[in-house]
């Protein structure tokens, strides 16, 4: 998946493992556009830009995408002892 290069600087682990991408969709069956929902880690997160930025960077690499949105969400908000994987639980020091 492309997003899994992806990293928050912050945290120098992945967005992916982290949980903060909710979901990836093709817009359209006939369209050439990706749409991300996500999170960040906190509704004030200065890496914000560059996170969205690194994201669609990922995406606009993948034959067939032309364009990407990338739309921020904080319903629900980031919780990384639901959303992180287990590997990264153990990084963050949750378990």
């Amino acid at each position: 998946m492309a997003l899994e290069q992806v990293l928050d600087p912050e945290l120098g682990i992945g967005i992916v493992p982290l949980g903060l991408v909710y979901d990836v969709k093709v817009l359209g069956e006939e369209s050439d556009r990706a749409l991300v929902t996500m999170t960040l880690t906190s509704p004030m997160c200065p890496a914000a830009p560059m996170i969205k930025q690194n994201v669609i960077d990922a995406l606009s690499a993948v034959p067939g995408v032309s364009a990407t949105q990338v739309e921020i969400t904080f319903s629900p908000p980031w919780d990384p002892r639901l959303m992180a994987d287990d590997d990264v639980k153990v990084i963050l020091g949750i378990w």
